[in-house]
């Protein structure tokens, strides 16, 4: 059974949404059905499960704004190849 459903958005939110929907070849109602009906079908995909080993590899601390990770490489392979 099918309702109607009135939403308040931004125009400009409005207006890329009914680009994305026609470059899809979906109506802008389709689309939003699509995302709802995804968004609550499954609790359980909604939340990302990160591996003991992929939080293994972040770093600990801050990356200085101002950090040069060219120089960093480099310096780092020189001193591997000496």
């Amino acid at each position: 059974m099918k309702a109607k459903l009135t939403l308040n958005l931004k125009k400009e939110i409005i207006e890329k949404a009914k680009t994305y929907a026609s470059k899809k070849n979906i109506s802008l109602s389709k689309l939003i059905e699509d995302y709802l009906r995804e968004l609550t079908s499954n609790q359980k995909n909604n939340s990302i499960t990160i591996s003991e080993f992929v939080k293994s590899l972040s770093i600990k601390g801050e990356i200085p704004p101002d950090l040069n990770y060219k120089n960093e490489i480099s310096s780092y392979l020189e001193q591997k190849h000496k």
